[in-house]
């Protein structure tokens, strides 16, 4: 699939399979592909063309790909980006960037998700709308708990979708795998993700794991 032959959303995703893999370029225009080193010193955004000639890009070089692939189309379309807070003096450039951009296009009534970067979730997944989704997923997670690493970003969004449609407050046990790294290996500097499966010795794909 190459960009003149695309007509559909599904074209979009299948030349994004084919073409651009997760990573990025730094300011001395070297390529990083499944290596995040130096990801908050060194990082810059590329152009649309830089992302296509280089075929990578991070969620955000990837996700604005698609939103323009999708203009191209006449398909409405949004972009998100979601960021976790960090406090104004925050400065450990070690520390993994904890973040992800992806787009929503509006298509025969529905909403739906396009979604390449996050490799987990390679797909189209259509909505009827926002709060279907939102009620989909509290049914599945249903009283289990929550684990992830800096667990606070994933459950900020969780429960501002929540109040969002009256759902109720999210009660359920939160485990995070970055404070419990604080706590039991507060001998340690650094406790990303990263710095944590090759303390442990966990199999892990750099290239694959999106942050």
């Amino acid at each position: 699939m190459e960009i003149k032959d695309i007509k559909t959303p599904n074209d979009i995703l299948e030349y994004m399979k084919g073409h651009i893999k997760y990573g990025w370029l730094d300011i001395n225009n070297e390529e990083h592909v499944g290596n995040m080193k130096n990801f908050r010193r060194l990082y810059r955004i590329s152009s649309i063309e830089e992302t296509i000639t280089h075929g990578l890009g991070t969620c955000i070089e990837q996700a604005y790909l698609m939103h323009t692939l999708l203009d191209n189309l006449g398909i409405k379309n949004k972009m998100f980006c979601t960021r976790v807070y960090e406090k104004d003096d925050f400065n450990d450039l070690d520390q993994d960037e904890h973040m992800h951009c992806f787009v929503l296009y509006y298509q025969d009534d529905k909403v739906y998700q396009i979604e390449h970067p996050n490799w987990e979730r390679v797909g189209i997944y259509d909505f009827e709308n926002e709060e279907t989704a939102i009620k989909e997923f509290k049914e599945w997670i249903a009283d289990l708990p929550m684990v992830a690493h800096n667990a606070k970003f994933d459950v900020s969004f969780v429960e501002m979708a929540y109040e969002k449609y009256n759902l109720g407050e999210f009660k359920n046990t939160v485990i995070d795998t970055l404070e419990l790294s604080r706590t039991m290996d507060n001998n340690y500097a650094r406790h990303s993700l990263s710095a944590l499966v090759k303390r442990y010795n966990v199999a892990f794909d750099e290239e694959h794991h999106h942050r």
